[in-house]
């Protein structure tokens, strides 16, 4: 850990940021989004289930050119956002965010919307007969037992955004200091002289924080399971 230099540090940091600003702004969204799912039959569902997994299909190029082209300082919508709210996304470490928010957006919605599903609905049945409205039902019964898969669910978002790279230098190219992360900066390191033990270090750490995150994803899996069948 000593020889990781100040920029290394620095594309560390940014990363961990970017990967927790999108985690918890995509989490209220993911949770509302999961629920609609699992618990609403609408026209055009098959359609709105398409869309959100669309990222981990999608070559993360073209997904981070889209969002270029939407929300670039020319683009349809970030051109409005600059220039009456001033609000600009491309090249800057929010958009990084934004970026890294839409991509682990569909492995953070999955683990939360089959909690929901294996929610007994007889429970939340039951409170509604006690008097409970639609929104209380939902947060003192569906989202405490939905809890573990909510929790899974962030980290394996924020595991993705850690890892993210195609959208990410797409949508805001690979500026040190403001949109250099991890996977940015290894990029630059293994077309540099001499940058493969940098690169290395980087890569360990890289490594590292995905295995951890994968343990507890199980374990949070694990834990919603035994909690579903009372063990």
């Amino acid at each position: 850990m000593s020889d990781i230099s100040p920029e290394e540090w620095t594309a560390i940091l940014l990363s961990v940021r970017v990967a927790v600003i999108a985690t918890l702004i995509s989490t209220p969204i993911g949770i509302g989004v999961a629920w609609l799912l699992a618990r609403r039959d609408f026209w055009g569902k098959p359609i709105i289930d398409a869309i959100i997994y669309l990222p981990l299909v999608l070559p993360p190029v073209v997904t981070g050119y889209l969002l270029l082209l939407l929300l670039g300082k020319r683009g349809l919508l970030g051109a409005w956002l600059a220039e009456h709210l001033g609000i600009v996304f491309a090249f800057r470490w929010t958009g990084a965010a934004l970026a890294c928010g839409v991509m682990s957006f569909p492995l953070l919605v999955r683990p939360i919307r089959l909690s929901i599903e294996a929610v007994d609905r007889r429970l939340e049945q039951a409170s509604s007969t006690l008097g409970a409205s639609p929104w209380k039902v939902f947060a003192t019964v569906t989202l405490p037992l939905a809890l573990p898969g909510v929790l899974a669910g962030m980290v394996l978002g924020f595991a993705k955004a850690i890892g993210e790279f195609g959208a990410t230098i797409t949508f805001v190219s690979n500026i040190p200091g403001e949109t250099q992360t991890i996977s940015s900066a290894i990029y630059s390191l293994i077309q540099t002289p001499d940058g493969d033990a940098a690169a290395s270090r980087l890569v360990m750490i890289s490594i590292g924080i995905a295995v951890l995150a994968l343990i507890a994803s199980e374990w949070f899996a694990r834990r919603a399971t035994q909690r579903l069948h009372g063990n």
